[in-house]
Parts: structure tokens; C-alpha cells; sequence
């Protein structure tokens, strides 16, 4: 199959997407002529951005009722994801033909060479294209725009351009799929080696040589994917959880549990929010769901975690406790409560952490930001940045992603309807000063000052939650110049009671105070920022690899410790088939980078710097200061990660794109 070239024929046009002014203004600051345009444009912009809560996958959570044109993605955000997907349709395809050579598949090999064929002439078009617009990469992060231009292109030759990506990308979606694969492995033994094998044109993951370990088992707790449940244990041991004191000094030499419990060095996973998910199926097989409770210490004179001890479900009746053990008996069944945890922690990552916490709560402000705060508003110019592409993403999750017949419905434990429910109950559960990242630090106890000395989620966040917060502070002092400028806006009060209301945002009201906007501009730019990148890419490295974390059990959780071997705890796992899907589409979500916090452009062609305020901009305005500070941490970070035992890059600042785009 051959695929269009574009012609190479540069031509100019002037962008169609609002951007900030250079003064932007308070409605109360406004003349009635001003006031009246900010009121009409409101009007205008109302029709376009509008509520619904009937998105079937997700019913009850408010969600916009259509992709407006100006939040679809760029062409060089297409050219990256192009890539990225190209990249993982060849590996899929050359794991496929493999089967085909073994007698696992049927398909011909011609109809799959035949597919790299096509991935060939998709990369050519996209490279036309690339080249028409001058994407490119290069420069230190904030001189690295991934869609950079030197010529701009007419309007009309742009879509175009679009519509032939956009095409591109649905094929490769196409060639992901893995229902012709089923037979995958089935004339292979079941093996780590064979999980491995998927990679076959990637770079195989270095968590499938380590996953196994204990320590990178409760390093995974601090800086894995889902490294916002870990939470101190407090004055006592939950009573549903049967370990007694003889166990856990058996486990943690030198130490007893009640010194433990007074240091405040015990610290515990409890999956039991879990509970919602109905067991579901793939074709024939059975899935399982669990609702674990995990416990893990800190040494006397240590700082990092070891893990302690795993009950398998809620109720110590039906659940034994599992402790680690070398010894042969009981060695595979400690494995098998692992990916017991494991399983339950890549569902209440996929689903609470990850979509309902981010992708879901920020769609909120970003409609809520559109529909009531004009393109003159400040706070507009300062948050739609950090809205691109994610009403367009969360379109894409909604009706394939989290869909019947996708990949959330054949990887995952529950039901796809049970799927949707937890993250719709997790999504309207969400309080958003609760949330703040120092709140729940403390509500988690597990603060700078806890005995969780070892938290690179923690201390690496921090620096960027306290850079974004110092921006957002200088920002909104450049326009509101008392808390009387906070309670007279108008506009800001119509906002507040919108994610109050029709958004709703738990715990949200009226704002009183410069502090607090401040306050609440960190959060809604961090969360679209910094928390979704530290959710979002460790899919890629750690989640890519079935063993490591999935999202289902495929056979019943021991009874017992004592009495298995590595056939029983292989079969826990997907088959290859699924394996291979959650590859591609995991591979996919933790790869696309597009343009770094900090880097602040419009997203219409040929993406033109967005402050246009003099104030903002200058040398010595915030932004300037902003990026500058984020150097600075990038340079932290790094030098940080050279001394711990595994780095931590998710929140590099050159590794947090500015918005949820992917």
C-alpha cells in the first residue's frame, strides 16, 4: 500500500487559536465596552466547550461533549507519536511472524511483511511532512521545542496534513491489535525468557532482570509507577491484618514490632478500595482480582523499605500472611503474593492514580477554565497551556481505551463496566486541597520528616511542586494586587463556583485570597504536569513487562505459602498474547515527550511563544525566573539520581511535558 507524499510548497498563515494579550486585564478593570466583549466572547466560547455527564464509559463525571478544533493536536505532535508507534508496530509484527515460524500462528508471513511494508511508506509521508514543517529537536529543555517552525504553512495545506497523520495513526492502531495472535506461545514454554522474547526489535526493560528482587519489590513503593499509596502505619497494625509479632522479627533481624510501631517506621499498602471490581473474563479464561494489604519497614538505622509481609485479601480468615523465605517451600509462594500485590497495584495505578486523578480532574478545569474565564483573564493565559491535548487524549481514552473490547477490558482484572465505575467513583472521590502534594504527603505520613528517609517520588517532587508554586505566586501578584483584586473578580468567582458545581470538584470554593489562587493555579499545573508524568512514563519502563506489573491474575491466589514452584507462579501471568498488547500500548503511552514544562507555545501553527505580557516575559518577569529555577532542578535531580541506587527521571524537568498530551 502506498501512502501520499505532501508536496513541499511552504506558504503563510497567521494562527487561529486565541492567544493571551499583552496586557491582560481583570473584568473589574475593564471599561463597560471591555466588559461587554469579554462577555460576548464568553457567550461564543460557551457554544464550543460545553458539559455533558452521559460519556457511556464513564458515566457521571463531567467531561466535555466534543473535541473543539483548537485543542486537536499538532502536527508535530503527530510526528512523534508516528514514530513512537511505528517503532512498536514493527516489534509487534516481527514477535508475530516468529509464531508464524513456530506453527503458533496462522496468518501468512506475506500479510505481515506486507505490514512492515506499510509501516515503510507511513514513515516516508510522516518525514515529508516532518521536513514541510521544520520539526525539529536540539538546544538545552527550553530551547528544544518539539514543533519548532522555520516556515509556516496555509491553513488549508495544514489540515490536510492532519487528516493524512491522523490516518496514519489509526492504522498503526490497527496493526497493534492482537486478536489474530492468541496462539502467541503456545508451542513456547511459559518463561520469563519467553516475556523477554516480546521485545524483539525493543530494548528489553532492565526491571525483567530485577523485578523479582525483594528490594526493587519495595523500591517500586517510592518511585515505581503507583508510588502515591505507600502511607505510614500509625500507633497500630490494622485489625484485619493477622501478622504477629514473632513473624515480623523472623523478617527484620534485630528489630521487634512494637519498637517498630514507635519509630514510625512500619509503612503499608492496603488495596482494599479495590473491592469494586467484579472478577471478569477474556474469551474462556478467568481473571482475578485482588484486594491486598502489604506492610513494609524501615530498619533500625536504615532509610529504605523491605518488604515485611503480604496478605493476600482483606479477611485474615481466608488470607495467611506470606513472609519472605529462602526456603524452597515456601520461596514461589512469596513470589506468587507479590504479583498478587503487583496485579492490584497496577489496577489502582491505571485507574485511580492515572486516569481518574489526572486525565479526569484536569478535563474539568480545562473546560471550566474555557467557559468562564475570558481570553483577556490572566488565570486563562496562565492554565490553558497546561490543558493541550487532553481533551483530545481523554476523547481517545474514553471511546478505546477504557472501552468494551479494548485494552483496559483484556488486561485488566474487572469487568469493563466494574473498570469504569472504580475510576468514575475514584474521579468524583477526588478533593482537591486534600490532594495537594504536601497535604497528603502529611496525611500519608510520610513527610520529609517521617522515617521514610529513602522517597525519590517525595524529595523530587517537592523541588517541582515549590518551583511551579513560586511561579504561580509571582504571576498572580503581577495582576492582583491586594486580595480585594481575588474576591472583586467576577469572572474568577463564576470559575470557582463552576468547578464547585457543574465540575464537580470536591472541596473546591470560592477563592478569598491571592495566597490561595496562587495556591490553586500550583496545583492544577502540577497535576497536569509533574503528576501525570510521574504516572504516566513509568508505564514504559516498568509496566511494559507483563511479569513486573499487569493488570490481571490468571490463576487463583495461593491459600497457603508452603507448597509451590515457579509453573504455579508463571501461570499467575497473562498469556503472551495480552503480554504483547500491554507491550504496544504501554510502550506507546510512556514514550510520547512532547514540549517540556517551562517551554510555553500556542499550539497553532507555527506555534508562536504564548506570554505576550512585557511583564511576564522580560528578563526579570517570572517566567524567566521559572525557567531558569527548573534548571536548576533538572540539575538537582540529575545529580541526585547519580547517588541513588536506581535513578528516578520521571520528574526531571526536561522529562515533564507541560500538559497531559498523551
Amino acid at each position: 500500500m502506498s501512502y501520499p507524499m505532501p508536496p513541499l510548497t511552504p506558504a503563510t498563515t497567521t494562527p487561529t487559536t486565541p492567544m493571551p494579550p499583552a496586557t491582560p486585564t481583570l473584568p473589574q478593570q475593564d471599561t463597560p465596552a471591555e466588559q461587554a466583549a469579554r462577555a460576548a466572547q464568553l457567550t461564543a466560547t460557551q457554544a464550543v466547550y460545553q458539559w455533558t455527564t452521559d460519556v457511556p464509559t464513564l458515566p457521571g463525571v463531567p467531561l466535555a461533549t466534543a473535541v473543539p478544533k483548537n485543542d486537536e493536536p499538532t502536527i508535530a505532535w503527530f510526528v512523534i507519536l508516528i514514530g513512537v508507534g511505528l517503532g512498536i508496530v514493527r516489534n509487534a509484527l516481527a514477535v508475530k511472524l516468529g509464531g508464524v515460524d513456530k506453527g503458533e500462528l496462522d496468518s501468512p508471513r506475506a500479510a505481515y511483511e506486507a505490514a512492515l511494508a506499510e509501516c515503510d511508506a507511513i514513515e516516508a509521508s510522516t518525514a515529508k511532512i516532518a521536513a514541510e514543517h521544520g520539526v525539529h529537536s536540539g538546544g538545552n529543555i527550553f530551547e528544544r521545542i518539539v514543533g519548532d517552525v522555520e516556515n509556516a504553512v496555509a491553513a488549508a495545506e495544514r489540515d490536510a496534513h492532519i487528516a493524512l497523520l491522523t490516518g496514519y495513526k489509526e492504522r498503526i492502531e490497527a496493526l497493534m491489535k492482537i486478536d489474530e495472535a492468541m496462539g502467541l506461545g503456545s508451542r513456547t514454554p511459559r518463561s520469563i525468557e519467553a516475556y523477554r522474547a516480546l521485545f524483539a526489535t525493543l530494548p528489553v526493560p532492565g526491571i525483567s532482570y530485577m523485578f523479582q528482587d525483594d528490594s526493587e519489590f519495595a523500591r517500586l513503593r517510592v518511585q515505581g509507577p503507583n508510588c502515591m499509596l505507600i502511607a505510614a502505619v500509625g500507633d497500630a497494625l490494622p485489625a484485619n491484618f493477622g501478622l504477629s509479632a514473632a513473624q515480623y522479627a523472623a523478617v527484620v533481624n534485630g528489630d521487634t514490632l512494637a519498637a517498630a510501631l514507635a519509630d514510625g517506621r512500619l509503612f503499608i499498602l492496603d488495596y482494599q478500595p479495590l473491592e469494586v471490581l467484579d472478577p471478569g473474563t477474556y474469551g474462556s479464561l478467568a481473571k482475578y482480582a485482588w484486594q491486598p494489604i502489604a506492610l513494609f519497614a524501615v530498619p533500625p538505622g536504615g532509610s529504605s523499605l523491605v518488604p515485611v509481609a503480604i496478605q493476600c485479601g482483606q479477611d485474615p480468615a481466608d488470607w495467611p500472611i506470606f513472609t519472605p523465605s529462602p526456603a524452597a517451600d515456601k520461596l514461589w509462594g512469596w513470589e506468587m503474593a507479590k504479583f498478587v500485590v503487583q496485579v492490584a497495584d497496577g489496577n489502582s495505578h491505571e485507574l485511580f492514580a492515572h486516569l481518574a486523578r489526572t486525565h479526569l480532574v484536569i478535563e474539568a478545569f480545562a473546560v471550566a477554565t474555557h467557559r468562564n474565564l475570558a481570553e483577556v483573564h490572566p488565570i486563562w493565559a496562565l492554565l490553558v497551556p497546561h490543558f493541550e491535548g487532553t481533551l483530545f487524549i481523554n476523547d481517545q481514552a474514553a471511546t478505546s481505551l477504557i472501552a468494551a473490547g479494548g485494552p483496559i477490558d483484556h488486561i485488566f482484572a474487572g469487568t469493563i463496566t466494574s473498570s469504569q465505575l472504580a475510576a468514575v467513583d475514584a474521579r468524583l472521590a477526588f478533593d482537591f486541597y486534600a490532594n495537594m502534594l504536601p497535604a497528603d504527603l502529611a496525611e500519608r505520613g510520610v513527610g520529609v520528616d517521617s522515617a521514610l528517609a529513602e522517597y525519590p517520588y517525595r524529595d523530587d517532587a517537592l523541588l517541582v511542586w515549590n518551583t511551579i508554586h513560586e511561579w504561580a505566586r509571582q504571576y498572580v501578584d503581577l495582576y492582583y494586587a491586594s486580595d480585594a483584586d481575588v474576591t472583586g473578580d467576577t469572572e474568577l468567582a463564576r470559575w470557582a463556583m463552576c468547578l464547585a458545581g457543574e465540575a464537580k470538584i470536591k472541596g473546591f470554593g470560592a477563592i478569598l485570597s491571592r495566597k490561595q489562587l496562587a495556591e490553586i493555579c500550583t496545583m492544577v499545573m502540577f497535576t497536569a504536569s509533574a503528576q501525570h508524568a510521574a504516572v504516566n512514563f513509568p508505564q514504559k519502563d516498568i509496566m511494559a513487562f507483563a511479569p513486573a506489573i499487569t493488570g490481571a491474575g490468571w490463576q487463583a491466589a495461593p491459600s497457603g505459602q508452603r507448597g509451590h514452584d515457579k509453573p504455579d507462579w508463571l501461570a499467575m501471568m497473562p498469556p503472551m498474547a495480552l503480554a504483547l498488547e500491554q507491550l504496544n500500548v504501554l510502550e506507546l503511552l510512556g514514550s510520547v515527550h512532547y514540549r517540556p514544562l517551562g517551554d510555553y507555545r500556542s499550539n497553532a501553527f507555527p506555534y508562536p511563544t504564548w506570554f505576550q505580557d512585557p511583564r511576564v516575559t522580560g528578563a526579570e518577569g517570572p517566567l524567566a525566573w521559572f525557567q531558569a529555577a527548573l534548571t536548576g532542578v533538572e540539575a538537582e535531580i540529575v545529580a541526585r539520581n547519580a547517588e541513588r541506587m536506581q535513578p528516578y527521571p520521571y520528574l526531571q524537568p526536561s522529562l515533564i511535558p507541560t500538559s497531559i498530551n498523551i
